[in-house]
């Protein structure tokens, strides 16, 4: 599971990707890439490690992909479409923060120009992308290889093609089951979840009116939303922890902005976190959303699931309202749970099982 960083020039994409990975990326310039994982910043864990001050700890990660810098000219940009195709959520950084010794490619800041800018390429890809398949389909009927499913591919195409030609993404497009199967593996990229991320200056002021803005203007678009201030974060980052709690007072913020970042990214690729706890290692697994309890064993080590008897649950909220484990099941609230449990964000767990 993979997200994408996009974004204009001198929009602040590398400083994000080092603040989130903790990694320099690569010295190729506007044309390499970066990959590299973040720790995803979950407030749970963090008190689970004070609660159990383990030898070690694990927190969840995700990955993200630098992508090189958006051209002007759309034509510029296939390479950085293609690689895209390998993400599963895209990030779009949007510069929001004025600063006259910083260029901006377009001239001037314009949040809303840039966001449409991006998208309309997204759209065209995949108009592009239709188009052919529809030119290499009428191809194929003629030489007569399975055409009744060709046919039906061709409406499906040809209604897809409509709707992005009306202002539409294609993750708003009803398929079904039998339509998913037709275009499996196709690289439609305005299918993908998209995060806009705001990178607004170190007066914060506006930033919130700012986004509630943008997404009225985007509010057919289903986008995820979140604001960042890169400045912000990088000094954040070189504070210890009792300054850096003082100097997020000063600035009015509960958490800093890399952490509602990552947990939302976290969400958007439809992953939860399980805890497995103790004072050996506290560590947070990664888990698909809806995932049942054996599924999750099986995130572990293999022969957790496959010698899965039960999970042993304990509520997250009931082990911080309680105190201790002792006292959660005191009150019975420490839980047994079998194969069809479905597992829960926040869930701490223990599984038994035999091989």
């Amino acid at each position: 599971m993979k997200l994408g960083l996009v974004g204009f020039p001198q929009v602040g994409k590398r400083t994000l990707f080092r603040l989130l990975t903790g990694k320099e990326p690569n010295s190729e310039g506007k044309k390499g890439n970066g990959l590299g994982l973040a720790k995803v910043r979950d407030v749970r864990f963090d008190r689970l490690v004070e609660i159990y001050a383990p030898r070690q700890e694990t927190p969840a990660q995700i990955e993200f992909l630098l992508l090189p810098d958006l051209d002007e000219q759309a034509s510029r940009n296939e390479q950085i479409l293609k690689n895209l195709d390998q993400v599963d959520v895209i990030c779009h950084l949007i510069r929001t923060f004025q600063d006259d010794s910083v260029f901006h490619i377009h001239g001037m800041i314009d949040p809303h120009r840039d966001i449409r800018l991006f998208n309309e390429e997204l759209q065209l890809n995949d108009l592009l992308f239709i188009e052919k398949r529809l030119e290499r389909l009428e191809k194929e009927q003629q030489r007569k290889k399975d055409p009744q499913k060709m046919v039906q591919e061709e409406n499906l195409l040809s209604r897809m093609k409509v709707h992005l030609e009306t202002g539409h993404y294609l993750k708003n497009f009803l398929f079904t089951e039998a339509e998913e199967k037709l275009i499996a593996g196709y690289p439609f990229l305005t299918r993908k979840p998209m995060i806009i991320i705001l990178n607004v200056g170190e007066d914060m002021a506006n930033a919130d009116s700012l986004m509630d803005q943008l997404k009225n203007d985007f509010d057919q678009q289903d986008f995820q939303w979140v604001v960042v201030s890169a400045k912000i974060e990088q000094e954040l980052s070189h504070l210890d922890a009792s300054d850096r709690h003082a100097f997020l007072e000063e600035l009015q913020l509960d958490q800093p902005a890399l952490d509602r970042l990552t947990m939302l990214c976290y969400k958007t690729l439809g992953l939860i976190s399980f805890f497995t706890v103790g004072p050996d290692e506290v560590r947070a697994w990664t888990n698909r959303k809806g995932s049942l309890a054996p599924q999750a064993a099986g995130v572990i080590h293999s022969d957790f699931e496959r010698g899965f008897i039960r999970a042993e649950v304990m509520k997250y909220q009931d082990l911080i309202k309680l105190g201790s484990e002792q006292k959660v099941k005191e009150v019975g609230r420490y839980m047994q749970k079998g194969k069809d449990y479905i597992v829960e964000d926040g869930d701490i767990i223990s599984f038994l099982f035999n091989v």
